[in-house]
Parts: structure tokens; C-alpha cells; sequence
């Protein structure tokens, strides 16, 4: 694999980076989403409420985004959740739950305890796929 086959890829429903990345870049069948906090994508403010907020945020805007991208949580090998109110992960846990419900594969997943995350987030979610092309 080339650099020329990397794509970088966005959605109008993610919220649009305030800093130069890519909100999501593909090699091959990878597809790898930067961290993604809980930020409304058409006035860019953060969610209120605390980790299990932001968190279902955060799931919402992926959950939009992905059919655009042509891609379904089906399709999602792993998550990283950074956290840093670790103490509140039940609200963190419930969000997520209530998208990887029973009959959904949910995919690995890895959580760190961490002292800050931008814009005075909460939580910050960086997800990983894979899907081969048809």
C-alpha cells in the first residue's frame, strides 16, 4: 500500500474539524475515525450532561455518519473510549449499551482514564472499521 492509498473521508453529519485532520482516512479496507467528542455538528457546541451525555452524542454522530460513508456498526473492529471522569464509566457504559444492544456484535474496546480532553470534554471515542469492497 502507497500513500496514494489513503483517502481521506468526511460527513456532513460529523462534526466539522476545528484544526487541520482528517475526521476519518482510509487504507484499503481499514478505516480508522479520529477521536470524536460530543459536539453538535451544525452549531459545533459541546453536549451538556456529562460522560453519559456526551457519549450517546458522540455515538449519534457516528451512527449518522456512517451510512454515508458506507459503512454499518457491523463493520466496526474496535473503539477506544478516553475518559476523564473514569468514576462516572457506568454513564459512559449505558450510553454505549444502548447501541450495542443484545443480537449486535459489539466490537473490542479499550478505555483510558486520561486528565484532559479537548474543548473541557468528558469523553472522547476513536473507532476503527473494516469493510472490503464489493
Amino acid at each position: 500500500m502507497s500513500s496514494s492509498d489513503l483517502v481521506a473521508i468526511s460527513a456532513t453529519a460529523l462534526p466539522q474539524p476545528r484544526f487541520r485532520y482528517s475526521p476519518c482516512v482510509k487504507a484499503g479496507p481499514h478505516y480508522r475515525f479520529a477521536g470524536m467528542i460530543a459536539l453538535d455538528p451544525e452549531t459545533g457546541v459541546l453536549e451538556s450532561g456529562g460522560p453519559g451525555a456526551e457519549t450517546a452524542k458522540i455515538l449519534a454522530n457516528l451512527l449518522a455518519a456512517l451510512p454515508e460513508i458506507g459503512l454499518g456498526l457491523e463493520d466496526m473492529v474496535s473503539a477506544t473510549i478516553y475518559t476523564t471522569a473514569f468514576e462516572r464509566f457506568p454513564a459512559i457504559n449505558e450510553a454505549w449499551e444502548a447501541v450495542f444492544s443484545e443480537g449486535i456484535r459489539p466490537p473490542a474496546r479499550t478505555a483510558v482514564g486520561v486528565q484532559a480532553l479537548p474543548l473541557g470534554a468528558t469523553v472522547e471515542i476513536g473507532f476503527e472499521f473494516y469493510k472490503e469492497e464489493a
